[in-house]
């Protein structure tokens, strides 16, 4: 019962002690940590009146540009959705004017895909790369578009690589199948018909019910077929 007591009062006194030291380190370094502290609460404060007063409103502006740069990019009219018309930016100057932005950020991937349009395969890929997202079926098909890029280039290996990054970024039945049978019919030309069947057999398993499924047999078995020859 003693020694559970001097234990017991052990632990109080350890405690007191390192109590004790903390009070004296805060009286020690009190200037220090008020200016620390006081330079936290500015930064925070910066932070928010940043995103309330100067982001906030250049997202609306960068919005309302958009929206007619968005219109002629639907309408296939591909140089006034880069360009402007002359009252409304273009992607390529949204970017510039309001890089900060969501729709900056958005109009990386509308400025990628109308050059991969135009056969501007290099544009293409510079400005789908910039582009960051999260969302289920555009990040991966700005992936996927990579690939179609590196593919018009001539660089198979790469379009395949981006194409399975596409497949599984998000995985869904509608993306995934579309750019495994991609993958899978690079690989055919590159002569890897062991990956081919890899990913084919892939849609037939996973996304059986998938558009891509519904001749996926035929893809197998070319494949195979191909591999046995090699």
């Amino acid at each position: 019962m003693t020694k559970k007591k001097d234990t017991t009062e052990e632990r109080i006194v350890a405690v007191e002690e390192g109590l004790s030291k903390t009070e004296q380190f805060i009286e020690n370094n009190q200037k220090i940590i008020l200016i620390v502290l006081g330079a936290i609460i500015v930064i925070v404060l910066a932070y928010m009146g940043y995103k309330k007063y100067i982001l906030k409103p250049k997202e609306i502006e960068a919005q309302s540009q958009m929206f007619m740069a968005e219109k002629y990019f639907e309408q296939d009219s591909l140089d006034l959705a880069i360009n402007g018309d002359g009252n409304y930016l273009g992607f390529i100057d949204i970017i510039d004017e309001y890089r900060v932005t969501k729709s900056a950020n958005l109009a990386n991937y509308y400025l990628g895909i109308c050059y991969l349009k135009k056969g501007e395969f290099n544009d293409a890929i510079k400005y789908l790369k910039k582009f960051k997202s999260k969302d289920q079926i555009v990040a991966p098909m700005a992936i996927g578009a990579i690939g179609d890029a590196y593919m018009e280039l001539g660089d198979k290996q790469k379009a395949a690589d981006y194409y399975l990054e596409a497949a599984n970024k998000n995985d869904n039945d509608f993306i995934s199948p579309l750019f495994l049978k991609k993958a899978g019919q690079t690989y055919e030309e590159l002569n890897k018909f062991d990956k081919a069947v890899e990913v084919y057999k892939k849609i037939q398993k996973n996304y059986n019910k998938s558009f891509e499924a519904r001749e996926i047999e035929k893809y197998i078995a070319r494949a195979e077929g191909l591999m046995g020859k090699k």
